[in-house]
């Protein structure tokens, strides 16, 4: 450290420094995890600004704008509010006035820290942001420079990448950083969907789930956020990375080949999608005589709408209605102790070069 920037504690001038020099905090390693979002709350406004930011996002939506946006603001904006706003209300934390995914994404940031701490000491901040809603990339991003971030970590919580997730959330912090006068040093986590640690912990769940059950499920079904097929034929490697996904946790359980089913969700709009379509695909087993199944969702590191409405209810009530008896929803890795201890050997893996 030179004489321009003298030895640094929390708060404090350099050495050497005028009087009327800015205080300058000593120098921390950020961990930044981010997730997709979460609406303020349920109700038509908060829904609006949630919708509207999501679906306002090229790298969801790559539709020109003169063609999408009227078509947004004036017909799904109107109406979409109001069904997501009821579908939010049913799985809403009442008790903390927020969705699961807040609630589940603050203790993954808590236990984060705890490891972080005991691996590095006081060396490394750890926080969270939302690639839509609050709290916003800018705004934590801003809060870890201010406290002394010099060099920091982005974890985009998803194991496999996709240009929708991944990509967008690094977008968003890239855009962060463009606002900083002093700009920090900055690294990516990459995808870790054939991660050995990941993949233990997936099948680790999927076995508590099938040992809890009254019955042994006949399939287990792997269902995984959709995305249009087109973005695949151009380069997205989401499909591939799910479908190896699906293989190593199919391997490490010592399964058969056709024990685990890949299926993709949350189907939106005209275009085809990545297919099978989960909801589709659970009625057409039960309708072939398929009565017991489980689902697990390992495209999400925390439970949502996703997974706690959409699998939980629409997926499940397909299965039912076609003639299936027991639906066994697998929960996401959440703040699980396994999960929590691989997300962070992930962040110190990617912090090598950067600690002390």
């Amino acid at each position: 450290m030179n004489d321009s920037q003298g030895s640094l504690s929390a708060g404090t001038r350099p050495d050497h420094a005028p009087a009327d020099h800015p205080r300058i905090p000593a120098p921390k390693l950020g961990v930044l995890i981010a997730n997709l979002g979460t609406p303020d709350h349920y109700d038509y406004w908060s829904m609006r600004r949630y919708l509207g930011e999501f679906l306002s996002d090229k790298r969801v939506i790559d539709i020109p704008n003169w063609k999408w946006q009227p078509l947004l603001q004036l017909i799904i904006l109107t109406k979409r509010p109001f069904t997501s706003g009821k579908n939010y209300k049913s799985i809403w934390n009442h008790d903390k006035g927020e969705s699961p995914l807040m609630t589940i994404t603050k203790a993954q940031t808590e236990a984060l820290a705890q490891r972080m701490e005991g691996m590095f000491g006081d060396q490394v901040m750890v926080d969270f942001c939302m690639r839509y809603g609050n709290p916003s990339t800018r705004s934590v991003v801003d809060r870890m420079v201010k406290a002394g971030c010099e060099k920091i970590l982005f974890f985009p919580l998803y194991p496999q990448y996709a240009g929708a997730t991944t990509a967008t959330a690094n977008d968003e912090f890239f855009r962060a950083l463009m606002k900083q006068k002093r700009q920090p040093a900055a690294r990516t986590v990459p995808a870790y969907f054939d991660s050995p640690h990941y993949i233990e912990a997936l099948a680790q769940s999927v076995e508590r789930a099938y040992d809890a059950a009254p019955e042994r499920p006949e399939l287990l079904i792997a269902s995984y956020h959709g995305m249009p097929r087109r973005y695949l034929m151009e380069g997205d490697p989401y499909h591939c990375q799910c479908q190896k996904t699906t293989r190593l946790l199919r391997e490490r359980l010592g399964w058969g080949a056709d024990s685990i089913h890949t299926t993709f969700q949350s189907v939106f709009g005209r275009e085809e999608w990545l297919r099978p379509y989960t909801v589709e695909h659970v009625a057409e087993l039960a309708k072939s005589g398929v009565k017991r199944i489980a689902v697990v969702a390992p495209a999400f590191s925390a439970d949502c709408i996703e997974t706690l409405e959409e699998i939980e209810g629409e997926i499940r009530e397909a299965f039912e209605h076609a003639g299936g008896e027991s639906f066994t929803y697998i929960p996401c890795l959440n703040d699980d102790p396994l999960h929590m201890d691989v997300l962070a050997h992930l962040a110190a893996e990617n912090l090598s070069g950067w600690t002390g």
